[in-house]
């Protein structure tokens, strides 16, 4: 394959990554890494490293159209924030000291875990009554948003504010160990644990998975595992999806959401397990 079909393919896969990641709040990453790993045979610390940059360019492409449509909730992503971004640089600094093998092995039994989750998960366009939460009142950071495919506006209640910082810190350091934005860990954390509505999650994990990614792709630079050759087609793919992908998820109905999340998930865990126990 020459230099320029390669970067051609490496466009039209991280084009795709783009959209799905922006409409499922996971990143760019979590189809980059498998398919420069498993189709291209890149290590997967080059993956990894392009995947960060990927991450970074999902959430500057969908992150201002969400803020637009007011579907993030930006009271919950910068509290959150403070757990993800210190997980990020922990798992960052860890990522250089475990094998290869155990990367693959933690992805897809990560990935495993959070389709389970989502697929257990509840109907969230219904009002339900959730636990009062002291952090989640002082702070506010309960909202509404307008839900296009439903007509109407939906109004929603934040609990278990301690729990998703708690969530968050262990979503960054996935997030620095394995390049995948952390959205895989977000998404499930706010929409079982702290009762945010799956539209509100995703923007808001679209939100908040730029900050945690450049939060460690330092450190991955200074180690040399990010390829310009690599990394320049994933961001433009990526970024172009993302945009896409921003338009698409007002219009959408919330279950076909989650059943993709749930769908994505589940094929990028048996991947990456099979490549951890099958590699040497």
């Amino acid at each position: 394959m020459t230099p320029l079909d390669f970067s051609l393919a490496v466009f039209g896969i991280s084009l795709l990554a783009g959209v799905v990641g922006s409409l499922l709040g996971l990143g760019g990453g979590i189809i980059v890494v498998p398919a420069l790993t498993l189709l291209f045979g890149l290590d997967i610390r080059y993956a990894i490293g392009a995947s960060i940059v990927s991450v970074i360019a999902t959430s500057s492409g969908a992150a201002a159209s969400y803020v637009r449509e007011h579907m993030t909730n930006l009271r919950v992503a910068m509290l959150l924030e403070l757990g993800t971004t210190t997980g990020a640089l922990t798992g960052a600094f860890v990522a250089g000291l475990i094998d290869t093998r155990w990367l693959y092995v933690v992805f897809g039994v990560m990935m495993g875990y959070s389709a389970l989750a989502m697929l257990r998960g509840r109907d969230p366009e219904t009002n339900v009554e959730v636990p009062p939460d002291a952090w989640a009142d002082s702070l506010r950071l309960h909202g509404s948003y307008f839900d296009k495919a439903l007509g109407r506006t939906i109004v929603y209640r934040v609990t278990r504010a301690k729990l998703g910082l708690l969530l968050m810190f262990v979503a960054g350091v996935v997030s620095g160990l394995l390049g995948i934005g952390s959205g895989a860990l977000k998404v499930p954390a706010m929409d079982l644990a702290m009762r945010l509505p799956i539209k509100v999650s995703t923007a808001t994990s679209n939100f908040m998975i730029g900050v945690t990614a450049a939060a460690s792709a330092g450190v991955y630079f200074v180690r040399g595992d990010i390829d310009p050759f690599i990394a320049a087609p994933v961001a433009a793919g990526v970024l172009f999806g993302a945009t896409a992908g921003a338009r698409l998820l007002p219009r959408l109905q919330s279950h076909s959401i989650r059943l993709a999340f749930v769908v994505v998930l589940l094929w990028v865990s048996g991947e990456m397990l099979w490549k951890g126990v099958t590699s040497r």
